[in-house]
Formats: C-alpha cells, sequence, structure tokens
C-alpha cells in the first residue's frame, strides 16, 4: 500500500500502472488518489464502520478543475470526521438513493391509510388531489428532498383556490406524518405553513326561496333525484349520507335512520329521528320501490345507488331561481330553520351529527329571533295594557 504526503503536484505526478492503485495520504488518514491505467485520477476516503467493523470505501470524484486537490482533501476531512462520531456516511447515501418518491408515498397513503380508514367520497377527493395537483409537481422527489419551501411554492400557486389550497396542505401534512412514522423522514416540512384564510360560506334559503325550490321539486320528472333532495332537505343529512342510505337503515317503526359509521364524516354510528313528513316520504317511496331493491334511492347500474345528482341539481337551482346554491347549503337551510324556529344549538348540533360545538355556532345570530319575539310579546302586552288602561281612566273637569 502507497503511501506518502499528498499535494496538488504529487498528485498530479502519479503515473499510470498496468492495474489500479491507490496512492493514501500519510497525513490524512483514509484519505487517498486511485490511478487507473488510463491516468484517471480520482478522489477517496476510506473509513471503519465503528458499530459493525467493516470497511467501508466512497469515492469523492475525479480529479482537476472541477475537484482540486484541497477541495478533495476538505470532503475527506469532513466524511472521516462524521465517521469518527459513530456515523456511516456512504449507509446514509445508500438509504438516500433507494429512499422512496413522492409517488410511492402517495401509493403507500391510499393503500395503507384512506382506503381502509376513510369515506370512499374522501378517498376519491384524495385522489384527485394527489393526480391533479401534488404529484405533477413532486411525484419524481425523494421524499427526504422535499423541502418546506417546495410545499410553500405549491401553496401559494393555488392563491386563488385557497380552500382547495388548504384541503392540498393538510393532505400533504397526514402523509408526511405518516412518512415519519414508517422511518422515511425525521420530520415533517407542512409544519409551519400558514394557511389562506377561508370566508365561511353563509348560505341558507328564506321561507319564499324554500317554497320555490319545493314546487320546483314537485313537478320535476326525476322522481328519484327529486326525492332524494327532499329527504336531505327533512334530516339535514349530507348528500352522500342520502344517497348511500339503505332500506335495512331505515327503522320505520321507530321512525329512527340508523346511520353506518362507514357512512358517516365521524366513522360513528348515528341514529337520526325521523320526522313525519319524513317518514310519509320514505313510505311514498316503499310502496312503489322495488321489494328487492337496498337502496332507498337505486341508481342505474344493478345493485348501486344513485351515483352524483350534479347535472339534475343545475337544473332545479334555475328552474327555482335560485343562485350560488350548493347542494350541502340544504344542510344549512335544514340547521338555520330549526334554530330560528326556537331549538337550541346544542339539539341542532345533535341531529347534524355535529362533534365540535363550534361547529354549530356558525347559527348562534339566529337564535336570537325567537328571544326578539319573545321579548316582542310581553313588549306587545304592556302597550295593550297601558292603552287599555288610558281607555279606562275618565278625565276629571278641571275647576276654574
Amino acid at each position: 500500500m502507497t503511501k506518502k504526503k499528498l499535494t496538488k503536484s504529487v498528485v498530479e505526478g502519479l503515473p499510470p500502472a498496468e492495474a489500479d492503485y491507490v496512492a493514501w495520504d500519510a497525513e490524512l488518514p483514509g484519505f487517498g488518489v486511485r490511478v487507473k491505467p488510463s491516468g484517471i485520477k480520482s478522489y477517496v476516503v476510506q473509513y471503519r464502520n465503528r458499530k459493525t467493523g467493516a470497511s467501508r470505501r466512497k469515492t469523492i470524484g475525479q480529479h482537476g478543475p472541477l475537484l482540486t486537490f484541497h477541495k478533495a482533501r476538505e470532503q475527506a476531512r469532513i466524511i472521516l470526521a462524521d465517521a469518527l462520531k459513530g456515523n456511516d456516511p456512504i449507509a446514509d447515501d445508500r438509504a438516500i438513493r433507494g429512499a422512496p418518491t413522492m409517488k410511492e408515498l402517495a401509493a403507500d397513503y391510499l393503500e395503507q391509510h384512506a382506503i381502509p380508514k376513510k369515506r370512499p367520497r374522501s378517498v376519491e377527493n384524495d385522489r384527485s388531489m394527489l393526480d391533479r395537483i401534488i404529484l405533477p409537481r413532486l411525484g419524481s422527489k425523494k421524499i427526504n428532498a422535499v423541502q418546506s419551501q417546495d410545499i410553500h411554492a405549491l401553496h401559494v400557486s393555488m392563491r386563488d383556490s385557497p380552500y382547495q389550497a388548504n384541503r392540498v396542505l393538510a393532505l400533504m401534512s397526514k402523509m408526511f406524518s405518516l412518512a415519519m412514522k414508517w422511518g422515511w423522514r425525521g420530520d415533517n416540512p407542512v409544519k409551519g405553513i400558514e394557511r389562506f384564510h377561508e370566508e365561511r360560506r353563509e348560505r341558507w334559503l328564506s321561507d319564499e326561496e324554500l317554497g320555490r325550490l319545493l314546487n320546483a321539486l314537485s313537478t320535476h320528472p326525476n322522481h328519484r333525484a327529486a326525492n332524494a333532495v327532499r329527504f336531505q332537505l327533512l334530516t339535514g343529512a349530507r348528500i352522500g349520507e342520502v344517497l348511500s342510505a339503505r332500506w335495512s337503515d331505515i327503522d320505520l317503526t321507530r321512525g329512527v335512520w340508523i346511520k353506518p359509521s362507514h357512512h358517516t364524516k365521524q366513522k360513528r354510528t348515528e341514529h337520526l329521528p325521523l320526522s313525519a313528513p319524513a317518514l310519509a316520504l320514505l313510505a311514498e317511496m316503499r310502496e312503489r320501490a322495488n321489494p328487492r331493491e337496498r337502496f332507498l334511492f337505486p341508481g342505474n347500474a344493478p345493485d348501486k345507488p344513485l351515483q352524483g345528482i350534479k347535472k339534475f341539481w343545475r337544473g332545479i337551482t334555475e328552474q327555482a331561481g335560485l343562485d350560488d346554491y350548493r347542494l350541502h347549503d340544504n344542510r344549512h337551510t335544514h340547521a338555520s330553520h330549526l334554530v330560528s324556529s326556537g331549538l337550541s344549538l346544542e339539539i341542532v348540533g345533535r341531529l347534524l351529527g355535529h362533534t365540535n360545538p363550534l361547529t354549530t355556532k356558525r347559527y348562534a345570530h339566529l337564535a336570537d329571533d325567537p328571544l326578539r319575539a319573545a321579548a316582542e310579546r310581553f313588549g306587545s302586552k304592556m302597550d295593550a295594557l297601558q292603552d287599555t288602561r288610558k281607555a279606562d281612566i275618565v278625565p276629571i273637569p278641571s275647576r276654574r
């Protein structure tokens, strides 16, 4: 094994031989130059893994204008110092090269987390965000190579769609949390990135608007879709829960809709009392339904529920003259009219299946209406009593 004090001139003067050989530096043990028969010279570093005892050799790079002797020696010093601490730079490099990409993380996220633990609609939304937004931008990157600024740039590029931008950020945060749990990364690069402000949607129907919608539903030829919307209005349920409801979930005797946990957003079984109009609607539907049909609102495909009714909804809202009103807003209409009629926020929240009371707080200002009506009732009574008292008073003639 050749050993000598290596310098720039010494390295450049090393002659080629019939086979590869390494000239090791006498001053920095483990640092050397490999010389090939072709005359090409490359800097190498050799160390021993202190945990396993295995000898490791790493090529720093080829001697030349881009990698001078002094730069190579400095890199070798850093690698050897790292190895002296008990680390293994070569193993770390291999781990980085073999680390999964964002595309692989996305596949594992869907297979191991989303599909077995989330509702089908949520899985569909996650898959859409991955395919359309995240993977085209970051799919080829190694998980460890994704930086916070990469995610921040993606988030900012979606500033015109703040709601979806925040959903994308939440999805990536969950993916990186799983990557940490699976030992693929030590931190979550999404942490600390500020979300966009979201304007909370406040849209529900007045009595007059609700009447127009109900009239449009009663005259529409698509009875299945119309009944689905009626049932949503009567129960305040999410449209996905309505369309996936089965006759086996309905207890007509007790007047209860038992929502299975895999159909609800909170992943828990819910027992929702049904009103007399809701039960009347179901009884009418049951009378006309095929006895072997499983779903309340069957689709065109065999043994499948009615799928998306967006086209129907666009037509019905146009017919009813409703602007900027979504299917999900039927849930807000149901809740707002209950609160305005005097029901407490706690009761309304339980009917809607809210687990967080703050979710129902958005309707708090509507609770003032019945209170104001009660106050007005007593005020009117006082006015009436005062007017009556005035009528009973006989004016006393003045004395002159």
